[in-house]
């Protein structure tokens, strides 16, 4: 139901905003490979839906890598929504129709990627290759429907056991148990963003307001 990853959007987006050139009327095209397609496809990435996703950048002139998001902050796979702004447009085109499980290879022009302009770690009018792999996909933020269902004793408060709980079901619903120290890791990077008043707690209001990290 995706319940605890529409949680992580609200409480703390890992995403990588950054100033693109949105192409107008642009003739240039985002060329999309599939390393790895899973048989099982019952659901399909669209505009609006929450993404969980690992990804690497390298620059195709050479191959350099300029972004790792296995190595980058926390390590944890990388939480956006798509088609709305908050990753470059190249991302938001080449990650459309994607399964949960799915590997794809993008090679996103300088006008979908960081334009003219370029980035600290990229040059001006850089062509862009991105490997995605996607862990999830599930409805759009802010949802209280999604509060309600993790708030197991409807307190209108979320409890550090409460959001372990919905983690595990979201984590391990494929079969793959995963350590306290995983979660611990996890939780304690949510609360400490997202727990404003630091009591512990992650009221209604303070869980329909989201932040997000620079790249």
């Amino acid at each position: 139901m995706g319940f605890a990853v529409r949680l992580f959007l609200c409480l703390h987006v890992c995403s990588f905003f950054v100033d693109f050139t949105v192409a107008n009327e642009t003739k240039d095209e985002v060329k999309i490979e599939v390393i790895f397609k899973p048989e099982n496809c019952a659901k399909k990435s669209k505009r609006g839906d929450l993404m969980n996703a690992h990804y690497d950048g390298f620059l195709a002139k050479n191959g350099s890598q300029f972004y790792c998001s296995r190595s980058e902050k926390d390590g944890h796979p990388k939480w956006f929504v798509l088609g709305v702004g908050q990753v470059m447009k190249g991302l938001d085109i080449g990650m459309d129709g994607m399964c949960p499980g799915e590997k794809r290879k993008l090679i996103i022009p300088p006008s979908l990627g960081y334009g003219q302009q370029g980035n600290e770690k990229v040059p001006p009018n850089s062509t862009l290759i991105f490997e995605i792999e996607l862990y999830s996909v599930s409805r759009g933020p802010r949802s209280m429907e999604a509060f309600r269902e993790m708030d197991l004793d409807k307190d209108r408060s979320l409890s550090k056991t409460e959001v372990k709980k919905s983690l595990m079901i979201e984590y391990e619903k494929g079969g793959t148990r995963r350590d306290d120290s995983f979660y611990d890791a996890i939780i304690a990077d949510i609360f400490h963003k997202s727990d404003h008043n630091g009591d512990g707690m992650i009221s209604a209001k303070e869980y329909n307001i989201y932040d997000h990290d620079e790249l």
